[in-house]
């Protein structure tokens, strides 16, 4: 109940889940500890202090220089600190209870967090003796260990000439599950876009924001003065896309703009089509296009397609300079 003893307004909430694969270049130091890996070895790198640092440090802690001497280092070596997980999550390790572990190796000076396979907490402790266990197939990433186990003595793969090209990059995958619970103002948004309006909210000195806000960003007063709006509007700033990219829905070049809808004092980032990406210009008087009405949801702004020309003549300057 609220402070008046009223029901407090319906919000709504999704389940939401964000996966992709993070692609990144590594380095030369990096590169170097995970063609190590490849090939069976634990690379770790010298500090200026003398120090053996796994994984390896591109620069040196204490005087920030490059450090450029590796150093083998064991694969067995000593729990210093652990966790124990209990309800393992979808993408860990293992799929039963595990722990993780911060591992000091034989040889090193700073810890290496990797998963350790026993059956209970009662089989790790801080001290005990943990080997790595490799992968039967490596590929240079940090799951050539497929985890630490209790052990003193190494299973090491026998060295092998690696020939392969030296590790450069690596593609990490993402996968993000989260519950989204939205503010009474965002809710009003929502439903008013899944059904096909447009609703901003006005603070209190008359500017009003498109999305609305839980707060005046100046003030924190909030704003529940909801304003239909026109899906017409003008483009402010805009970029042409020209460089294609993994997950991409469209092919290149295309045009992102900043859109302020007429009646709105802040603007919003949508594609703009229908026309030559050069034929784009700031000022430009462009609608909304909607995907078909079976297509709506509760996905915000997914629910307009892009915005494209209405060929009227183009806004004056003064009336979004003070967006650029």
């Amino acid at each position: 109940m609220s402070d008046d003893g009223s029901a407090p307004p319906e919000v709504l909430a999704a389940e939401l889940r964000l996966k992709f694969d993070y692609t990144r270049s590594v380095g030369p130091t990096i590169g170097r500890f995970l063609t190590g890996l490849r090939s069976g070895r634990v690379v770790g790198v010298r500090g200026s202090d003398g120090r053996v640092l796994v994984p390896p440090a591109e620069y040196d802690p204490v005087t920030s220089d490059p450090l450029t001497e590796f150093v083998d280092v064991a694969d067995v070596g000593t729990v210093q600190t652990w966790s124990w997980v209990r309800e393992p999550l979808p993408g860990q390790p293992f799929d039963r209870p595990f722990a993780w572990a911060l591992i000091r190796l034989d040889g090193a000076d700073t810890g290496l967090l990797h998963a350790v396979d026993v059956a209970s907490p009662d089989d790790i402790h801080s001290g005990l003796r943990v080997r790595a266990r490799w992968a039967a197939e490596r590929s240079g990433g940090i799951h050539d260990i497929e985890c630490f186990e209790p052990g003193e003595t190494s299973t090491a793969p026998a060295d092998s000439e690696d020939t392969a090209a030296p590790v450069t990059g690596i593609v990490t995958p993402v996968d993000l599950r989260y519950k989204h619970t939205a503010s009474p103002q965002e809710t009003e948004f929502l439903k008013a876009i899944a059904d096909g309006r447009l609703l901003g909210a006005r603070a209190t000195d008359g500017k009003v924001y498109f999305p609305p806000r839980g707060a005046d960003p100046r003030t924190g007063e909030p704003t529940d003065d909801y304003v239909e709006l026109s899906d017409i509007g003008i483009v402010t700033t805009f970029c042409i896309v020209n460089v294609p990219f993994q997950g991409q829905r469209i092919t290149p070049p295309y045009v992102a703009a900043y859109v302020l809808l007429d009646g709105t004092d802040i603007p919003f980032l949508h594609l703009v089509l229908g026309c030559a990406v050069d034929e784009v210009r700031m000022g430009m008087r462009v609608k909304a296009v909607w995907k078909p009405r079976e297509q709506w949801s509760y996905d915000g702004l997914d629910n307009i397609s892009h915005f494209e020309p209405t060929g009227e003549p183009d806004a004056e300057y003064d009336t979004y300079a003070h967006h650029l």
